[in-house]
């Protein structure tokens, strides 16, 4: 099977993730950050999500430094992957659709602020990062390259390793019983598993 069905697919969901991303990152900015956590490893951590975002692209572009390590692509591979792209980027519009202007892309509590417990919400507290890791999974699937495949994937868990941690504790001292009550009844990433 030819890897330019992986290529459109991976092309067009990055385009989705953008169009998904752009209106609320310009909503989010127009409200006043009243808490930052901010620092050199939240630095380092997004711009390794960037960087991550980015090789699939550069491999599209059939930028020759990745060709060593592609392999033939299959079509069960490729249609589970096409499934998780779809569903990690309808869990991703559905978590930014939800939080509204609470949502920012780092650690950082906004001018009214709102525990958000409702929607999506509802049954996960991190359900962006879900939408994330399904959208790995789903590249790592339609990639035909051991390294770009699964390098989003890399990124994201370390992401969450580093940052989930800090988020709910940011939450807990924000909204304190109210979020410690919110953490009991929820999993983190999936639901009713963790």
């Amino acid at each position: 099977m030819s890897p330019w069905f992986g290529k459109a697919i991976i092309l067009a969901s990055s385009i989705v993730m953008v169009i998904i991303r752009a209106p609320h990152g310009q909503r989010s900015r127009r409200v006043k950050v009243v808490r930052s956590g901010w620092g050199a490893l939240e630095t380092v951590l997004l711009a390794l999500a960037w960087l991550a975002f980015f090789v699939p692209l550069v491999w599209v572009a059939g930028a020759p430094v990745f060709a060593f390590a592609d392999y033939l692509l299959r079509p069960v591979p490729l249609s589970a992957g096409v499934v998780c792209l779809a569903v990690g980027l309808w869990l991703f519009a559905r978590s930014h659709a939800d939080l509204g202007t609470n949502w920012s892309i780092s650690l950082e509590v906004r001018e009214k602020h709102q525990l958000v417990t409702q929607g999506i919400y509802r049954s996960l507290r991190h359900p962006m990062y879900s939408a994330l890791l399904l959208y790995s999974l789903g590249q790592a699937l339609v990639v035909p390259n051991w390294i770009v495949g699964p390098s989003y994937g890399v990124a994201m868990v370390l992401l969450f390793a580093f940052r989930i941690g800090p988020e709910e504790r940011m939450m807990v001292e924000e909204f304190g019983e109210d979020y410690e009550a919110y953490r009991g009844r929820t999993k983190r990433l999936v639901p009713g598993v963790w």
